[in-house]
């Protein structure tokens, strides 16, 4: 059986990668097993290095205040997992990060690397151990425009094992606390569960390919099965750390740091503030010290991936002389009646975030950020940026009174939980049953998946509301009967919001009914526009 697709590597530069997958026998892969069970790469030399993995000791009793950063990383061994605490460039080690890439890849390689993202565009995280050819393989949701990483996943000098975030936070979750593996609705009817995303290529072909899930059926409904990570090695950053390693985070710099601080066998903080145990009153602990072995000074400043301040201007008036913003602000002003008084919201990266400015100041609405904020808040003055407070796209926003933070695992449980009234998402496709593509496109470059499958994992109880241009920008249709894009979730969307139209979806029995047009839209308009049938309400409205 063969599988085959395509990846356009346009951001690296590279031609285009014909990939093709094929079944192998029983035999091959025992084989493959044995040999791979030390791990190593090939070096320009042609000469295998030997990378046997495993942690650091661990001594009880020891004083955690390390001297040096470069001490207290000078025994990570080679094949080591690490697991990098962060959101983006939020509570990333930078410290640590650049000790472990100062050893180099002659003495530390072959590095199996567990973050939300590895790495940025623009620096920072773990792209200095990805650029320097450290990192052989990285777990990770997000890639992002880490060029240097898609390169080298494109050309087989790194795998990459794709995970969604929440998946992501819940393995670690699992991994600190001694269970194996659990069951999830995420990533259901997706790539995820056929195995379909190649870990590494070379040369256009798949030389390993992604894992299928096992399934189960609880209640009718199908779940994955999805093992824990454990660590040998985890590195974070926190505001201030007592001696005895109790640990205190501000903001949205916990979303991994806990996770990853309880899922590996040596964790390794870097400290704002390093000060007397004591100091730090027992309500201010946001992780015990039995979960810190060492402790160093962080001197790194921070970095501000996605700087965005406050406008003042209306953006009515802003999208009088420019199109695109006048449509994307008409989808919003309509998304915006979608949030009632009393909900709580996730909004996606994009158009999504654009909803709340719409609303009235009364409307007693709590945003929550997939991150780790309920109760987020509008865009910073420059008086009010801080580097710890960003949204899931990375940029800097504020809080409102009563809003809380907290880690991953305990956002997406909020998530799948069924705890959220309604969660609003982009689109590259929907079809008419509710189906959502909205990470990928075979042919071209993609940027993983983040926290979009765990957003729509609970349908009949938060509400997936689809915000989304009508016509993609060469013309075709977005809305299609059929998805034929990689799924992010089956039969999950409830509302379509476009440009051109409103509709409801019968992710039932698998349908479309237009419910209102836009201003100034006719009806022709929409049906030679969308890729699917549709029916018309009888009490047709008017998007306001």
């Amino acid at each position: 059986m063969e599988f085959a697709c395509s990846f356009v590597p346009k951001l690296a530069g590279a031609p285009a990668v014909q990939i093709r997958f094929t079944q192998t026998s029983r035999a091959g892969w025992r084989l493959k097993q044995h040999t791979s069970q030390t791990r190593s790469f090939r070096t320009s030399t042609a000469f295998f290095r030997e990378a046997p993995g495993g942690a650091p000791t661990k001594v009880r009793g020891q004083r955690k205040v390390f001297d040096s950063v470069d001490e207290a990383v000078a025994d990570i061994k080679s094949g080591s997992t690490i697991l990098s605490a962060g959101f983006g460039l939020c509570g990333t080690a930078e410290t640590i990060i650049g000790a472990l890439a100062k050893r180099g890849p002659e003495s530390l390689h072959s590095l199996t690397a567990v973050s939300n993202n590895a790495g940025t565009a623009i620096g920072g995280g773990l792209s200095p151990l990805i650029t320097g050819g450290q990192v052989s393989k990285a777990i990770c949701s997000f890639l992002g425009n880490n060029k240097a990483l898609e390169k080298k996943y494109l050309n087989g000098e790194i795998a990459i094992e794709l995970t969604p975030q929440g998946t992501l936070a819940e393995k670690l979750r699992c991994g600190g606390a001694g269970i194996p593996a659990f069951f999830t609705p995420t990533g259901v009817n997706t790539f995820i569960q056929s195995g379909q995303i190649p870990q590494r290529l070379k040369g256009g072909e798949v030389i390993e390919p992604g894992v299928a899930r096992e399934t189960r059926i609880f209640d009718g409904r199908i779940y994955n099965m999805e093992t824990a990570i454990h660590g040998d090695v985890a590195i974070l950053r926190a505001h201030k750390v007592d001696e005895a390693g109790n640990c205190q985070f501000r903001y949205t710099t916990q979303s991994f740091g806990p996770l990853m601080a309880k899922a590996a066998k040596i964790s390794i903080v870097e400290a704002e503030h390093i000060v007397p145990v004591g100091e730090l009153k027992s309500h201010e602990i946001d992780l015990p010290g039995v979960f810190i072995d060492r402790i160093v000074q962080a001197t790194a400043e921070k970095i501000i991936e996605v700087k965005t301040l406050r406008s003042n201007e209306d953006p009515e008036e802003q999208g009088k002389n420019n199109p695109a913003l006048a449509r994307r602000n008409r989808i919003a002003k309509r998304a915006a009646k979608e949030l009632k008084p009393g909900f709580y919201a996730n909004l996606g990266v994009g158009m999504p975030t654009l909803a709340p400015s719409y609303l009235p100041p009364d409307a007693n609405v709590w945003i929550q950020s997939e991150n780790g904020i309920l109760g987020m808040g509008p865009y910073p003055t420059e008086n009010e940026l801080d580097a710890d407070i960003i949204n899931a796209g990375k940029e800097t926003v504020t809080l409102v009174p009563g809003a809380s933070v907290f880690d991953s695992s305990e956002s997406f449980g909020m998530i799948r939980g069924g705890h959220i009234d309604v969660s609003m998402l982009g689109a590259l496709q929907v079809g008419a049953n509710g189906d959502l593509a909205n990470y990928m496109i075979p042919g071209k470059v993609f940027k993983g998946m983040g926290g979009a499958m765990d957003l729509v994992s609970n349908p009949d109880e938060t509400k997936i509301v689809v915000l989304t241009d009508h016509v993609d920008k060469s013309g075709k249709p977005k809305i299609v009967q059929h998805c034929t894009l990689p799924l992010t979730g089956a039969r999950v969307v409830s509302t379509i919001i476009t440009d051109l139209a409103v509709f409801d979806v019968d992710r039932k029995k698998g349908g479309l009914t237009l419910i209102e047009l836009a201003p100034g839209v006719e009806l022709d308009e929409v049906k030679q526009k969308t890729g699917a049938t549709f029916e018309v309400a009888e009490n047709l409205g008017r998007m306001e």
